[in-house]
């Protein structure tokens, strides 16, 4: 094991090969449906099927921040290893405790501990986390580390619609976007994370016109510079799909080679945006 070791939580969407490639450790939050608890990301954990099965059947689903326990146990496995520091890179504390797990877990960890609030949520945490490991990988410090984090999360652009609010408004995630809500059933909304918080992109009357605004958006957040781009969806394969191709055509030149991702959204923010979410995350390299 290297001296620094990257730590993310399971919000990061990093596929787990990925994450085992790169040396990442994944800690799960948990996902609350009816009266089970399951991890995020496991096994036998919860899927995003389940999560938009149970919202669609009014079901109540609920999630939990990873625990200062759960993350000290990261720590300290790292430090057995024989890592002296760790980064720990987390989904925005605006909507989840888990970065402040990560504070207090720093506080008992037997080694250094550099925790980080991306202020973002899903894959640009995990862009976030790749460009932590990239410079580890070169011979960079931790803190080189821990600086490339932020910088990547701050330049990216999270960008998403919804097919309704009322999943963030339950859940008590939706921020600034909350002036929308009285219009929300003549509207479809678009709306972005900024400084880890939801904020409104605008409101369109049809589905078609708001998924043609997110894709003019998603090409104007990256410019002309060398990017990453996904799609994410929950329960909405086919529109995902559909996204990510003309993405992939359209920024060819900013992805050199490299392919859309387009995936399903973790169980955990699934349950906070309900089925038909679709979101893109843009992220410029270093």
């Amino acid at each position: 094991m290297p001296s620094a070791v990257i730590v993310t939580d399971s919000t990061s969407s990093l596929p787990p090969e990925l994450a085992a490639e790169r040396g990442i450790v994944v800690v799960p939050l948990q996902v609350v449906i009816g009266a089970t608890s399951y991890d995020e990301g496991t096994p036998d954990g919860a899927t995003p099927d389940m999560v938009a099965a149970a919202l669609k059947e009014w079901t109540p689903v609920s999630t939990s921040r990873a625990t200062p326990a759960a993350l000290l146990d990261a720590y300290e496995e790292a430090a057995r290893g024989g890592a002296t520091e760790v980064v720990s890179i987390h989904l925005t504390g605006e909507m989840s405790g888990t970065f402040e797990s990560a504070q207090l877990a720093a506080r008992d960890a037997s080694i250094r501990v550099i925790p980080i609030d991306s202020r973002q949520v899903g894959v640009a945490t995990g862009f976030a986390a790749l460009a932590a490991a990239d410079v580890l990988d070169a011979g960079g410090t931790a803190d080189e580390a821990a600086e490339a984090a932020r910088a990547r999360a701050v330049a990216s652009s999270s960008l998403f619609y919804v097919d309704t609010l009322e999943y963030l408004r339950r859940g008590g995630r939706i921020g600034a976007a909350s002036a929308l809500f009285g219009g929300a059933l003549s509207f479809k909304p678009l709306l972005q994370i900024e400084d880890g918080r939801v904020t409104t992109l605008g409101k369109v009357r049809t589905t078609t016109k708001a998924l043609s605004r997110l894709e003019e958006l998603a090409v104007q957040a990256a410019g002309d510079r060398p990017v990453d781009v996904c799609v994410a969806h929950l329960a909405s394969p086919d529109r995902a799909g559909v996204l990510a191709e003309k993405l992939g055509e359209r920024l060819a030149d900013n992805l050199g080679g490299r392919e859309v991702w387009c995936g399903e959204l973790g169980a955990v923010l699934g349950a906070h945006v309900g089925p038909g979410m679709l979101a893109v995350c843009v992220a410029p390299r270093l």
